[in-house]
């Protein structure tokens, strides 16, 4: 199978940085899409940030100018590069990605990881 680990979580001040990193390890032939997520407390998870294997990107309107989303596709990594953090930043941002298993794409994610901005 395949798992996803994020890492790079925590407490940061308003206006402060923070960047996130996402591994991919197991079984697959390739990892296609990569995508951040994040779910603050009582909300929905929303979107964040999508890049494609040939490293083209998107982003939700709510951080575009302040998250910049990278990949490293010799080490299945993906990175979300986080400035200006705002309170509303604040959520749990889960890893996600279309990883390529026995000729097949499946989405997979991962378990999250805690962003805290204190204004």
């Amino acid at each position: 199978q395949v798992q996803l680990v994020e890492s790079g979580g925590g407490l940061v001040q308003a206006g402060g940085s923070l960047r996130l990193s996402c591994v991919a390890s197991g079984r697959f032939f390739r990892i296609n899409a990569m995508g951040w997520y994040r779910q603050a407390p009582g909300k929905q998870r929303e979107w964040v940030a999508h890049i494609t294997r040939g490293a083209s990107t998107s982003y939700a309107e709510s951080v575009k100018g302040r998250f910049t989303i990278s990949r490293d596709n010799a080490k299945n990594t993906v990175y979300l590069q986080m400035n200006s953090l705002k309170p509303e930043d604040t959520a749990v941002y889960y890893c996600n990605a279309g990883a390529v298993v026995s000729l097949q794409e499946y989405a997979y994610w991962g378990q999250g990881t805690q962003v805290t901005v204190s204004s």
